[in-house]
């Protein structure tokens, strides 16, 4: 898997509202409505990743939000299949 020039990451996200570039990665917070939500949402995002054998980090934090980071660890940064998993995260999230 080869990984994303910057501009091919910034004209990439520009499709996502809400991800940003950061230390090598990208990123997105959601709020939830609370606990059980947020734990409901990370489940959802598990299947879909265990599907794609990609797997995001995750935070929960504040009882009511999620943190992911994307990053394919294994070509050293972003690749498409960080996109493709964010495109169907945004899914998730209504």
């Amino acid at each position: 898997m080869v990984t994303l020039t910057r501009v091919e990451i910034d004209e990439n996200l520009k499709s996502l509202s809400g991800w940003i570039f950061s230390e090598n990665k990208i990123e997105k917070e959601f709020k939830l409505k609370d606990f059980s939500g947020a734990l409901d949402f990370v489940n959802k995002i598990g299947i879909e990743a265990e599907k794609m054998d990609h797997h995001p980090d995750i935070l929960i934090h504040s009882w009511n939000k999620v943190k992911i980071f994307l990053s394919t660890h294994s070509a050293g940064g972003v690749t498409s299949n960080d996109f493709n998993l964010a495109n169907k995260i945004e899914i998730i999230a209504g």
